[in-house]
């Protein structure tokens, strides 16, 4: 089978072209170089290799910290190495910087357990190996003040289910928090009175009455337990265990205002355990080692962009995109490994067939899109000149599935009829179906990636629809923004068919003899339908 689908592949190619057998493709010609690019990536595609480093040598690329660095260097070594004008495009910085080490937690009882938790980056790790009893949270003052001597050296159970960021420890934080203590403390004085009147009741036909139930707000003293001597606070966390940043305070941070306890997101089947043995006041320490480093900043974060220069119009552009940035909990594999791997053979594969566009190419990793898509913003804000002159923005963050279709307007159907069409030459199991697209209303704000601005923009973003064809059972649910964002996450035949298709898109708009036509892409506002006024 194999045989038949690499001659069947050698057909199709040579028909494509209409060379002969023996002719010397001429490289000047756009097809000729599409023909290369695909040969190259039948037999020596580096997508996977590209993503092994990301993942594996440099692992979480979170921006601030030295993985992110790393990783912007040697993709610009990379582009330099092939040929490409390489930009190192500062797009902002950070005021500390953050580096993750390794964590290690266990509870140690007649039933101990090795204990199973992340923590949100730029969040606080141990003074060394540190171990404590368990305490349940306080809820009141007189709670509070009832058990404020035992905090002294305590892990502290907080309520409620992590949604992945810290807890914020703010000026606006505490505020909410002495609102919620007011609320409670009335709620608590209410209860006295029904616990007083349930008493004098006792033995009587009148009903016992229900207490008031205390309103939730996890770590509610956090401020209070903090002078108190606790040595971090413990949340439940759902499987996978998501964490994200700590996005309410690092703008704030400086080197001599870090965070000081442990923000800790344990197993929520873990958690259920040991919030038992504490309420029922059994004797057990928790043992925590994390290593959460913090470098002094400023730290400056930056946009790698790699330039094939057109030979035509060289002041009209193509973008092929990913973000470089990932969180730290895993090694960004998939979100966005998936895309930067995938953008970065796509610049090989271009240039290693000798490939020189009519119009300029741009490949770019993005810094910060996890942050609120710093990089892009930043870049589309200096370089408003440019984004009319751009005929396309194909953006790859969306997990390492193939692509199998694109939808594009009437007003484009040709051109990515012949674009496309080479795509469907390189493997039988991954056609791309081309479907015509009605216009749609352009968004006022960005989504949750780093196309998004350009569309607010009005720039084309249109890249392939993708799938999992050969079912499988890939969930970006999964692994998004969680611990298993890991290198082996990804589906290697999907990449790599993603990046010569992707390389073939972006050569082939690159070459066309005009800009792509934006006709019917978004509804213009001589199409949108009158509003009556109100009377």
């Amino acid at each position: 089978m194999k045989i038949f689908t690499s001659c069947l592949l050698i057909v199709v190619l040579f028909s494509f072209t209409g060379m002969a057998q023996n002719e010397e493709p001429n490289l000047n010609k756009p097809d000729s170089v599409v023909l290369k690019m695909i040969k190259i990536a039948k037999i020596n595609n580096q997508t996977m290799n590209h993503l092994d480093v990301l993942c594996n040598r440099f692992g979480g690329r979170l921006i601030g910290s030295d993985a992110y660095e790393n990783a912007a260097f040697w993709a610009a070594s990379k582009f330099s190495e092939w040929g490409m004008q390489v930009e190192m495009d500062d797009a902002g910085e950070l005021p500390v910087g953050f580096n993750r080490g390794p964590w290690f937690g266990r509870m140690l009882s007649d039933n101990g357990m090795i204990l199973h938790f992340a923590t949100p980056s730029y969040t606080s790790g141990t003074h060394g190996v540190q171990r404590g009893h368990v305490l349940i949270e306080p809820k009141t003052q007189a709670e509070f003040d009832r058990m404020k001597g035992a905090l002294k050296g305590a892990w502290v159970l907080i309520s409620g289910d992590s949604d992945g960021w810290p807890i914020n420890y703010s000026v606006k934080a505490d505020s909410l928090r002495n609102a919620i203590k007011a609320e409670n403390a009335a709620i608590a004085e209410q209860n006295n009175l029904i616990r007083k009147e349930n008493r004098k009741n006792k033995g009587t036909k009148i009903p016992e009455k229900e207490l008031l139930p205390l309103k939730e707000e996890p770590a509610l003293f956090y401020k209070e337990m903090c002078d108190a001597g606790i040595l971090g606070i413990i949340q439940s966390a759902k499987i996978p265990i998501r964490v994200l940043y700590d996005r309410k305070n690092l703008e704030d941070m400086t080197f001599e205002t870090l965070p000081t306890i442990p923000d800790i997101k344990l197993d929520e089947h873990q958690y259920a355990i040991i919030h038992q043995m504490a309420e029922e006041r059994h004797y057990f320490q928790l043992e925590f080692d994390i290593r959460n480093h913090f470098k002094m900043g400023p730290i400056v974060y930056q946009n790698v962009i790699g330039i094939i220069p057109g030979t035509e119009f060289p002041d009209e552009y193509v973008i092929v995109s990913g973000h470089l940035d990932a969180y730290d909990v895993g090694t960004g594999g998939v979100d966005d490994g998936s895309g930067a791997s995938v953008t970065i053979e796509v610049a090989r594969l271009i240039m290693e067939a000798g490939g020189k566009p009519k119009r300029t190419i741009l490949v770019i990793l993005w810094a910060g899109e996890e942050f609120g898509l710093y990089g892009s913003h930043s870049w589309i804000s200096r370089n408003k000149d440019k984004l009319d002159k751009i005929s396309n923005m194909i953006n790859r963050d969306g997990g390492p599935t193939v692509p199998t279709g694109i939808s594009i307007p009437m007003a484009m159907r040709a051109d990515f009829e012949q674009i496309c069409a080479p795509i469907n030459s390189i493997n039988p199991d991954f056609p791309i179906t081309i479907t015509t697209s009605e216009p749609t209303e352009r968004p006022t704000t960005a989504w949750g990636t780093d196309s998004g601005p350009f569309a607010v923009e009005g720039v084309p973003t249109i890249g392939f629809q993708t799938g999992d064809p050969k079912g499988y059972n890939f969930s970006y649910g999964e692994i998004w923004h969680t611990e298993r964002d890991l290198y082996n996450k990804s589906i290697p035949e999907y990449q790599e068919q993603a990046a010569i298709a992707t390389a073939v898109l972006v050569y082939g708009i690159a070459n066309l003899d005009h800009q792509l036509s934006r006709d019917g892409f978004y509804i213009e506002k001589s199409q949108e339908p009158s509003k009556k006024k109100k009377k």
